[in-house]
C-alpha cells in the first residue's frame, strides 16, 4: 500500500505489476480549483454529490449490484451528458470539468446538449485561461479521439468556448473532411486532426504548441502539419513524389497529404484516386541513403571546412534529381 495521496483518502495499492488507486467516501469541505479541503464520510450519496457528471456517479458493489443515486445509466442510454446538481458550481469547483463537458458529449451525447450544462459553460468561458496547458491539451486531444470532433468544436465556438481555449481552430470543415477520410481509413489520429483545425502560419502554430505545453516532438510535428514550409502536390509525378517523401519522410509526407486531401475534399473520384496514390506511394517506400558522405570528400583530397558540405549539398541534388539511382562509384566520379 502506497500513501499517494493520504490526506486526502487515497492510497494505491500495488499487485504484482497492476496499480489500483482507492479513494475512502469523501465529501467537499471547501473547493481551490483542481484541489479540495475533504472530510471523510461513510455517505455515498454524499461522495457521489462531489463528482462531475451523473454518470461518474456511479458504483459497483463486489456482487455486481450498480448503485446509480444521480440516474447516470439513464443519462448514458439518452446520450445525455448532465451535471451531478448544480452546473455551474460543479465547474466553478473545477475548470477542466468545463471542457470535460464537451469531451464527453463528443464521445457519449446525442441529440441536444443539455441546457443548463451549455448555459454555464458559456458562463464560466472566460475562466478556461486559468488552467494548465497540460490538462487543456489532455482534455482537446482525448475530444479529438472521437468520431465526430468536428461537430462539438462548432458547437464550442458557437457557445463562445472556443476563443478562450483554441481561437487558431478556425478550420473546422477541413477537420470534419479529415475525419471521414480517416473514418474510411480506420484511422484515428488526434494530433494530425489538431494541426488540420488550426488556421494560422506557422509562429502561431508554434505557440498554439507553446502555450499546450507539448512534448517536442508533439510540437514539431504539429507545426509541420499545421503550417507546412512547403505543401505537397498532389498534381506531381511519380518521381516529384518520391523527392517529397525523401525531404520530409513518409509519415510526415503521408500527414500532408490527407491534410491537402481534407482541404480540397469535394467529392471528386478522379481527385480522390490521385490522393490515394500519394498514400500508396508513401507505403511503398524504402528509405534511402546518399552513398557518399563527408570522408569520401575529404579522401579526394579537398580540405576540411565549408566546401565539404556545400560539396555534399550540390552531389545529393544531382542524386535526388536522378531519382536515386546513381550508386557509390557515380557518386564519386
Amino acid at each position: 500500500a502506497v500513501p499517494t495521496g493520504i490526506a486526502h483518502g487515497t492510497v494505491t495499492a500495488v499487485v504484482g505489476g497492476a496499480h489500483f488507486e482507492i479513494t475512502t467516501l469523501r465529501e467537499d469541505v471547501e473547493t481551490y480549483g483542481r484541489r479540495a479541503k475533504v472530510a471523510f464520510t461513510e455517505d455515498w450519496a454524499a461522495d457521489a454529490a462531489r463528482r462531475d457528471f451523473t454518470f461518474n456517479a456511479m458504483f459497483c458493489a463486489p456482487d455486481g449490484t450498480i448503485y446509480d443515486p444521480f440516474d447516470g445509466i439513464a443519462d448514458l442510454k439518452a446520450g445525455r451528458v448532465r451535471f451531478v446538481g448544480n452546473a455551474e458550481a460543479r465547474i466553478r469547483e473545477d475548470v477542466l470539468r468545463l471542457l470535460r463537458f464537451f469531451r464527453f458529449y463528443a464521445h457519449y451525447g446525442k441529440g441536444t446538449p443539455d441546457a443548463e450544462a451549455l448555459a454555464a459553460c458559456r458562463n464560466l468561458a472566460p475562466l478556461l485561461p486559468t488552467l494548465s496547458g497540460e490538462r487543456v491539451a489532455g482534455e482537446l486531444l482525448r475530444l479529438m479521439a472521437a468520431d465526430d470532433p468536428a461537430s462539438v468544436i462548432l458547437l464550442m465556438q458557437g457557445e463562445e468556448v472556443l476563443r478562450h481555449v483554441l481561437p487558431e481552430a478556425s478550420r473546422i470543415t477541413r477537420l470534419g473532411a479529415l475525419v471521414a477520410i480517416e473514418r474510411t481509413l480506420g484511422e484515428t489520429d488526434p494530433l494530425r486532426r489538431l494541426a488540420a483545425v488550426l488556421g494560422v502560419p506557422r509562429d502561431a502554430a508554434e505557440s498554439v504548441a507553446r502555450r499546450l505545453r507539448l512534448s517536442n516532438a508533439e510540437s514539431e510535428r504539429l507545426t509541420a502539419l499545421a503550417a507546412p514550409e512547403s505543401p505537397v502536390s498532389v498534381t506531381a509525378d511519380p518521381k516529384t513524389q518520391r523527392r517529397e517523401i525523401y525531404r520530409l519522410g513518409a509519415a510526415r509526407y503521408r500527414d500532408l497529404a490527407l491534410i491537402a486531401w481534407a482541404e480540397a475534399s469535394k467529392n471528386d473520384p478522379v481527385a480522390d484516386a490521385a490522393f490515394r496514390s500519394m498514400l500508396a506511394a508513401a507505403e511503398s517506400w524504402r528509405p534511402v541513403a546518399l552513398p557518399v558522405k563527408g570522408r569520401d570528400v575529404l579522401a579526394l583530397g579537398v580540405e576540411n571546412g565549408p566546401r565539404v558540405g556545400n560539396l555534399l549539398r550540390a552531389i545529393e541534388d544531382w542524386w535526388i534529381a536522378g531519382d536515386f539511382q546513381a550508386g557509390r562509384d557515380e557518386c564519386m566520379k
